[in-house]
């Protein structure tokens, strides 16, 4: 490893540790020349399938662009950051554990829709409006109505029902 600081190829780890999330190693490494200390991180380097898009285009896998896709989705809803990391974590041993070499990506977008139905109603109905392309209030009702149909897991406390709501909002009208 060359030391950042002075360019010296000889460098000695002076502690490793587990980084929280226990996804990487932390190194925390010597200059054995200037004296200097740095971190390095080292992580697994997994091989995914190249993702087909809808117009045949392929493309290499992006962690980041799903994380964003799913960030954007619960932007303002009550989710933690650790649930939205397991759902990610989730996602990716789902998507690496694949043995084709390409997957569509209209199977990872079910997959993202899956995971957000178990975090937030809300984050489901945002993701499923841009990835299927709504066209109109139809597409939100046939959505809502098949979360009606089978809710996600367990609902966090503090959100507010989107299904109750609905309902009652439906009842209104049709009197």
């Amino acid at each position: 490893m060359w030391c950042p600081f002075c360019s010296h190829d000889e460098t000695r780890v002076v502690d490793s540790r587990l980084t929280a999330d226990g996804m990487q190693i932390r190194r925390r490494r010597q200059c054995l020349s200037c004296g200097s200390r740095f971190n390095t991180f080292e992580a697994p380097e997994l091989k995914a399938p190249r993702i087909i898009k809808s117009n045949g285009a392929r493309e290499a896998f992006s962690e980041e662009k799903l994380r964003e896709g799913m960030l954007r989705a619960l932007e303002k809803r009550p989710v933690e950051t650790r649930e939205v990391e397991r759902a990610v974590r989730s996602l990716l041993r789902e998507i690496r554990g694949v043995e084709e070499a390409e997957i569509p990506s209209s199977l990872i977008g079910e997959w993202v829709m899956r995971e957000l139905s178990r975090l937030d109603q809300v984050a489901y109905v945002r993701f499923a409006s841009v990835y299927k392309r709504f066209e109109d209030m139809q597409a939100f009702r046939d959505v809502i109505e098949r979360l009606e149909r089978t809710p996600p897991g367990d609902r966090d406390q503090r959100q507010i029902d989107l299904l109750e709501t609905t309902r009652r909002t439906v009842k209104r009208r049709r009197k």
